[in-house]
Parts: structure tokens; sequence; C-alpha cells
């Protein structure tokens, strides 16, 4: 169990509410297990418990009801009463208050490594001022439930310990995030007719944080390619357990993705509230989606093993995608780079550019500003080089970020090429932004594996109506990371529309950890998601664009962020933007 899903229609004010749950056994049989298999010092305790030493099954083995028991009169009794008292026929634990405050402490602390999300089914409405007030009930009935484990944890540790409690820590002990959902009225017009169980789900319409907001997954790294399969799939799907399910309607730039995730990665779930823009029902009542995605499918539905890693099939004009269930998925980045993906096969069914890059708008402290674009794969220091800028304050008065990761590309009927952006926030490396950065955005950022390498923070940065705006396109730079320069300009420019497509081509950059991959790759045009799966059609499209970026007075070149070499990992991306400050200073 590593998920746990907690009622948000009850009002938690009673501690046999905790004591009398099947979460608290679980936890309870987890914790006397694990200290079996690791041979802890709490044996010694939990033999104390054994009803039947001879048997091997679990349940019988243990008096589980007499250890809750035993916790229920720790809240109201003492210790030594407890010891001295004929109406409990408890062991004799008064010798032995450290394993006792030992087991209270570890109980606690595996409730908190647990991934908690609070669950409510309420009725949403167009009306603002009541989505509010429901969410604050939300909100209300977390906090109960937080202060409910907190004042019996410590109450608890008082009747055991002579001790008393200097230091309270006001330790997060409810739901990290709390979700409210409810089955929208759907237009019949707007339904998939193929995909009819899709409305037997709960649709998602608020995600409210309960900051820090840490989790631990069983994966770091994301690996391959998603196979794009062009044959319908809708007919063969089905869930048929919805209660196991969440669907998460999001907006993708401007196309409209159904995110369909089972409980157990409701981690990585969450983290589309810091990411997507989440849809009004309002918004899909009467539209279709441009596509589906389902996280965490069984193995029945996948025609080979490896394709559990993510495959996309496009059925007519719809794209649906899968992932399977499997602890190697366990990755925000199989999260995020499927539904990006699916969003650029769609831009490029459109005859319009995908673009892996990030979009700033720099403003300088003398007036002068640009709209910089930065092209380049995970690791090639898009985000590192527009964070540096911020370091850069006498100099720099803004910088706006229209992109961050995956946007697109137009042509408007000026012949100007516009982007467009398709998230509200960042999936960034923590290992390669400035000491403390993220911490400074602790209270609003949902942390992912920070004590390993390729450790990841996902940060909102913008909102919506900003980054779906199209916004002209100054500078179109190459991000390389890989390329060491020793002094002078860490920029270039290209000569010709065949050596830009040469370089946006190749996509070489230093792998830094955040896939599978290591040393100097490739990647076609730096888009591993939609571009090189339809890299013929997108080839033309984007030879069409970078010539109508000449033709519009584009500078197109290449920033060396030297981001992959070791050593620069903070000083390249520092000079990149100070680069960036002369070009804009001297335009």
């Amino acid at each position: 169990m590593r998920s746990v899903v907690i009622d948000g229609h009850v009002s938690y004010n009673a501690v046999t509410q905790i004591f009398n749950s099947a979460t608290f056994r679980s936890l309870l049989t987890e914790l006397i297990k694990d200290s079996e298999r690791k041979k802890t010092s709490l044996c010694s305790l939990f033999e104390l418990f054994v009803k039947n030493p001879k048997e091997s099954v679990f349940e019988e083995k243990y008096d589980l009801n007499s250890m809750v028991q035993l916790l229920l009169a720790l809240m109201v009794n003492t210790i030594e009463e407890i010891d001295n008292s004929r109406c409990y026929s408890f062991p004799l634990l008064s010798d032995k208050k450290t394993l006792l405050v030992k087991f209270v402490d570890r109980l606690f602390n595996l409730w908190r490594s647990k991934h908690r999300f609070m669950l409510r089914r309420d009725a949403y409405t167009p009306a603002r001022l009541k989505r509010i007030f429901k969410q604050a009930v939300l909100v209300n009935t977390n906090a109960e439930l937080r202060s409910l484990v907190l004042s019996t944890y410590r109450q608890i540790l008082i009747n055991i310990s002579d001790v008393s409690l200097k230091i309270l820590r006001q330790e997060p002990g409810g739901a990290q995030v709390s979700f409210l959902v409810d089955r929208p009225e759907i237009h019949k017009d707007a339904m998939i007719e193929k995909a009819s169980w899709l409305y037997d789900l709960d649709f998602v319409w608020s995600i409210v944080f309960e900051p820090p907001v840490i989790f631990y997954t069983r994966s770091n790294k994301r690996r391959g390619l998603f196979k794009v399969v062009d044959k319908p799939i809708l007919h063969k799907l089905n869930i048929d357990t919805p209660r196991n399910w969440l669907l998460f309607p999001i907006f993708v730039g401007k196309k409209l993705i159904f995110v369909i995730t089972n409980k157990e990665y409701l981690a990585l779930a969450a983290g589309l509230g810091n990411l997507f823009e989440i849809a009004n029902f309002d918004n899909i009542r009467n539209r279709k989606p441009d596509g589906i995605y389902i996280f965490g499918m069984d193995d029945e539905f996948f025609d080979r093993p490896e394709d559990i890693n993510g495959v996309i099939y496009k059925e007519n004009d719809f794209y649906v995608g899968m992932v399977g269930d499997h602890p190697s998925v366990d990755y925000f980045g199989y999260m995020k780079k499927m539904i990006l993906t699916i969003h650029n096969l769609l831009t490029i069914d459109e005859g319009r550019l995908p673009i892996h890059g990030a979009l700033a708008h720099i403003r300088l402290t003398n007036g002068k500003s640009a709209n910089v674009m930065l092209l380049g794969d995970s690791g090639a220091g898009k985000s590192e080089t527009l964070d540096a800028l911020n370091q850069l304050k006498e100099e720099v008065s803004e910088v706006n970020i229209l992109i961050d990761d995956m946007g697109s590309l137009d042509i408007n009927q000026k012949g100007e090429v516009v982007a467009y952006g398709t998230e509200t926030g960042a999936f960034v490396r923590l290992d390669d932004l400035q000491p403390g950065y993220a911490y400074s955005t602790m209270d609003r950022s949902i942390f992912m594996n920070p004590n390993v390498v390729n450790a990841r923070v996902i940060v909102p940065y913008s909102n919506y109506d900003e980054i779906v705006r199209p916004t002209k396109i100054d500078y179109f730079l190459y991000a390389n990371n890989y390329q060491k320069v020793e002094e002078g300009n860490k920029l270039r420019f290209f000569d010709s529309l065949e050596e830009a497509l040469e370089v946006f081509s190749k996509g070489a950059r230093m792998a830094k950890g955040t896939t599978a991959e290591k040393g100097l790759t490739y990647s076609y045009f730096a888009n591993p998601f939609g571009a090189v799966q339809r890299k013929e059609e997108h080839s033309q499209i984007a030879g069409k664009y970078i010539e109508a970026m000449i033709k519009s007075g584009v500078k197109i070149g290449e920033i060396y962020t030297q981001l992959g070499i070791s050593g620069y990992e903070q000083t390249g991306p520092l000079q990149a933007a100070q680069s960036l400050i002369e070009l804009i200073k001297n335009s």
C-alpha cells in the first residue's frame, strides 16, 4: 500500500475513526511484517501479542485487536494505570516505555510516508462563490483529520513517557492532496460512442494542495520512445472498476485531453494540477476531447510487453495513449511526456510545428525587450538559462516565461511566426537549479524524489490565458549543452536555412541522466515526442516554418549553455544568460 485514499465526506473528530479503520490495520500489519523481515527491536514488543506462535497465517498469529485496544486505552490512561488496572488484560508494559514510544513513532512515520489523498464527491457548479465554498469545506475536513492524527499521536506519547513534549512539531498528518470530483452532464454529441465507460468515472474539477507536497516514486527516469500505431483501439478498452480510477480533464495548450489515472498513481496525477489547466465542466459539456491518456492499464491491453512503457493509437483524428501498471513507469516524466506527445501529434496533423523548447519575454532595466525561444531536448539547459537571467537583477527587469518545455508554432496573416504554450508550470531538474530556488517556492511546488539524482520539482509559473495567447518570436536558438566555449560570446547565428535545419534536425545534446540515455546523444529536432514518430510530415513543416522565420526577420542560431559539461552546471547557463542580455542590449 503506497497510496491511501481518504473519504472526504466524513467529519474527523473521534479517535475511534482512526483505530477502527481498515487503513490503520493495514499500517499495523505492514509495520509488524517489516519488523519481522528486518528483525528490528520492535519484534520483542510484538511477540507479547502473539496468540498462536505456531500459526503461519499472519492474521491468526498476532492479536491485532489487542494492539488496537491498547492504543485506545493509552488515549485516556497512562501505561502505569493500565498495568495496575483490573479492567485490562494487556501484557505488563511499564518497563517497555522506550519500545512503546518507538512503536508509536514508527506507526506515525509510516502513515506520513504514504502518498495521502482525500477524495470528496461534490456537485460542480458554475457559480464561482459556491465552488469556493465547496473547496473550503474540503480544506476544513482535511484540517480536522490532520488535527485528529496529531492530537492522537501526542496524547499517546504523553501517557507512555515520563518526559514532557517540550517541542511540538506541526507535522503534516492529513492528506497531501485533496480532490473534488463529480460526473458532469455531457451532451450526447460530445460523447465518445466507443468509450461509454468514460462517463462512469469521477471527473476531477478542483485540487487542493497541503504544502510541502513531497512524493517518492519507484522510478526516476523515463526510457525509450512512445510508439505510435495507426489503428483503432477504443472498442477493445474497458474499465470495469470505475471507483479505482479518476479522470482529469486538462487543457494542453488549446487541446482538451482526458487523463484517466489508476488511484495507485495519484501522486503523478496530482502533478497535473501544477502543470496544466484543469478544464471546467462548462468547457467539456459540449466538446469532445482531442485525446485520451490512460495511466496504469493491465498487461492484457498491450500487444507486447515493452508497450507498457507507452503506446499511442491513432483512431481517425483521435489519439489514445496508454501506459501500463509497473514500477518502471512510476515517474512523472511518463505522465507529462505522453500527454505532450499526443498534443504534438495533433499539432503535426494540423500542419503546425510542435517545439520542444522554452519561450520567455525578457525585459531589461534599460527598457529593451525581446521574445527568445530556446529549442532543446531534456537537460539541454533551457530552463536553467532562463532561471539564470533572474539572478542578473541589475540588468534584467523581468523574465516572463510563456513556454517552459513544449509549445507549438503558427504563421499569422502577416507572415509572422507566433508561438503558443502548453503548460502553466514547469517540471524541472532540481540538481541544475540555482541553490535555494526551488525551496523559495516550496509553498506551492511538488517535489519528486528529492533524495536522489534527477530529483524533480513541479512549479507553477504562469496562467492559462497568457500561455495560449500568440507571441511573436524575435530569436530562435538551439540550446547546445555539450560544446565548451572558453571565451567570448556564447551565441552564434546561422548563415542559411540549410545550416539551421542541419543543427536542429541533428538534435545533439549531452544526456544529463533525465532519461536512460548517457553521453552525447542525438534526437531528431530535439523532439522525441511526436516529431520523430512523424518525421516525414514534420520535416516538411519544419522547413516551411524556418524559412518563414528568416523572411520575417527572426534571428536563428544556437546558444551554448554548457550544462552537460562537468563543472559548468551553474556557470554555463549563467554565461549564456549574460550573452542573451548583451544580444538584447545591442538589438
